[in-house]
């Protein structure tokens, strides 16, 4: 730490407001809000830091920026332009460089209503970031439909109508529109219709069906039928495209619903939009992130991006962790919302959980597509190993990957599987049985020496590449005992580790400690389902060779048959029951006819006796 970044640690004020941190190049790697700076800073420095992107960061400091903010919720919405501004490499960057569309009311006395991607600060309300520009079109398509908003560009003013500046258009003939450019409409009326599309837009439908119903009886009252049949025909659209969406709550309450899925550097965020109990609307956010970001920094960035937009803010928030900033961004919020909004963090099962997991699959689902492109990126290459390499730090991609398991009944019988994956799928053509011949009792370590021993002496003899993982089942006795069969045959510059099934930890050569591998991360799932497989595998061998061994051992019990006869009845016929059923004659083709007979004989007694 230079002189010049301790002094000013020293003279840190506590106020609330904004630290840039930057490096030795002046560029700004990370921007921080406080509540109080001169706690909040100084701790980065004085505290034990755990986290390893944390402890990136710190090494890399050189200068300290502040801005001071009059409140917390100031220095909340500086920091966020300015991330959005900056891209610090530290922080939790929003990925989606394209601007996505909004539906604009104009804030004239005869608004205006379409899509735009510039927002302007004067007075109109914005609906959206639609990220589905299919789903934006489609309202809009109702909107014009259903009610008579008008389309042309017009500057329509009282001053304007009464100096007839402008003239009906096709949209008035055709009763499209009704005429607002030459006064025909009151700007009341206009703007009553102006306030039923935003309820149509914030998913108010049934709501305003409801209110509509009353207007329609009330014309009916008044024998205005003409009115009464146009609200009747409006009802009847405004329920078809009610009747389209999801009904997903019973409470019929107003939320947002945020999940994230985040692997890598990769995040991807699903909101879900009820309102009224219906889900109205779906955003997709995608972000980047250091790896092994705190999750609850994570919703705190994506809450943060998301509502900084012109959306509306609801009464509640589902969402699977709390931010770590809550109270100050329930503060902020507040200041954006029609009303209170608070979060809620489900902890048992609800319809609030199964909202939540619905959410969650969506943006797993998201996720997923990500790594897709990724992997065409890169040539096609599956994301689980590009994921695998990075976690495991390996030299190259583990295309191919050998993985070996024991298997053994109170030390019986004992048996080892090799299985191979080439590209992250199984090929079943190399997977290997191996019976173990050189140890006595249940010692997996010594078992683990043998096959590793066997395996690879053999792939030496005949001059076969190493695959790019070897993988034991096990711990750091499993891995111990393959490594010292590999030092044995002087295999050098080779890739091994172990996976131990109690806490799915994975162990490296050389090291005491477990490898930290997140749980979400597909490399380790790939994994687990490497191991699994190796495991189902031995599994089979070790009951094919065990129930071998008591049929034969029931054929020894007939005079004139051996082991080794036991054994050639059963590689022919695979099971008893074969045996039982077979004619005499085919059986004295494989051992002759007095043994053939002997063995007729003997369940034929036996099918008596019973």
């Amino acid at each position: 730490m230079g002189s010049q970044l301790k002094d000013k640690l020293e003279n840190l004020p506590s106020l609330p407001g904004i630290y840039q941190f930057k490096n030795d190049k002046g560029k700004v790697i990370y921007v921080g809000k406080a509540k109080n700076l001169r706690n909040r800073v100084r701790s980065y420095f004085h505290n034990r830091i755990e986290n390893a992107k944390t402890n990136a960061l710190v090494s890399k400091i050189n200068d300290v920026e502040l801005i001071i903010t009059d409140s917390e919720i100031e220095a909340l919405v500086l920091e966020n332009n300015l991330i959005k501004d900056l891209k610090p490499r530290y922080n939790i960057n929003l990925k989606d460089d394209k601007s996505f569309p909004y539906i604009v009311v104009t804030n004239e006395p005869y608004p205006q209503i379409y899509a735009t991607r510039n927002i302007v600060k004067d007075g109109s309300k914005y609906f959206g970031p639609y990220t589905d520009v299919k789903q934006m079109k489609s309202s809009l398509r109702l909107i014009n439909k259903i009610f008579k908003i008008r389309s042309c560009k017009y500057d329509i003013n009282q001053e304007n109508i009464e100096k007839k500046k402008f003239k009906v258009c096709l949209d008035y003939h055709i009763k499209k529109c009704e005429g607002p450019c030459e006064g025909l409409v009151t700007q009341i009326h206009y703007n009553n219709m102006v306030n039923q599309v935003i309820k149509v837009l914030r998913g108010k439908t049934d709501e305003l069906i409801q209110e509509l119903n009353k207007d329609m009886n009330e014309a009916s009252s008044n024998l205005e039928f003409e009115k009464a049949a146009d609200i009747r025909d409006r009802i009847e659209q405004l329920n078809v495209y009610s009747s389209k969406q999801k009904i997903v709550s019973n409470d019929f309450e107003d939320r947002d619903v945020i999940s994230a899925a985040y692997e890598g550097k990769d995040v991807s965020a699903t909101i879900l939009n009820i309102r009224s109990g219906k889900l109205v609307g779906k955003r997709q956010l995608t972000l980047s992130a250091e790896e092994n970001e705190y999750e609850d920094k994570i919703y705190s960035a994506i809450i943060k991006f998301y509502y900084n937009d012109y959306v509306e803010v609801p009464k509640e928030i589902l969402i699977e962790v709390e931010p770590d900033d809550a109270d100050s961004l329930i503060e902020w919020l507040n200041t954006k919302a029609l009303r209170k909004c608070r979060f809620v963090v489900p902890q048992k099962q609800s319809e609030a959980k199964s909202l939540l997991l619905m959410c969650k699959q969506n943006a797993q689902l998201h996720l997923k597509e990500i790594q897709l492109q990724k992997m065409k990126k890169e040539g096609n290459v599956p994301y689980p190993l590009s994921a695998l390499q990075r976690d495991l730090r390996l030299k190259k991609l583990p295309r191919k990957i050998e993985c070996f398991d024991n298997s053994n009944l109170q030390g019986s019988d004992a048996v080892a599987s090799m299985v191979v994956f080439i590209d992250g799928k199984p090929k079943k053509s190399l997977y290997r049985k191996y019976i173990i011949k050189t140890v006595d009792g249940p010692d997996d370590f010594a078992s683990m020496r043998e096959i590793i021993h066997r395996r690879y002496s053999r792939l030496i003899e005949e001059k076969e590449p190493l695959p790019d993982l070897i993988m034991v089942d096990g711990g750091k006795g499993q891995l111990s005992s393959a490594i010292e069969s590999l030092d044995e045959l002087n295999i050098k510059d080779y890739e091994i580790i172990g996976l131990a099934k109690r806490l799915e930890e994975v162990f490296l050569p050389d090291e005491s400690e477990p490898q930290s591998i997140p749980k979400t991360s597909s490399g380790l799932k790939l994994l687990q389902h490497i191991r699994d497989e190796a495991h189902r595998f031995a599994i089979t061998f070790h009951r094919e060779r065990r129930n071998k061994r008591t049929f034969a051992t029931e054929l020894t019990e007939i005079k004139g048959i051996g082991e080794k006869v036991a054994n050639k009845l059963l590689t022919e016929f695979r099971s008893i029951e074969e045996i039982k059923n077979a004619a005499e004659d085919d059986l004295a083709k494989i051992i002759g006819n007095a043994k053939a007979k002997s063995i007729i004989d003997f369940y034929k007694q036996k099918s008596q006796d019973t």
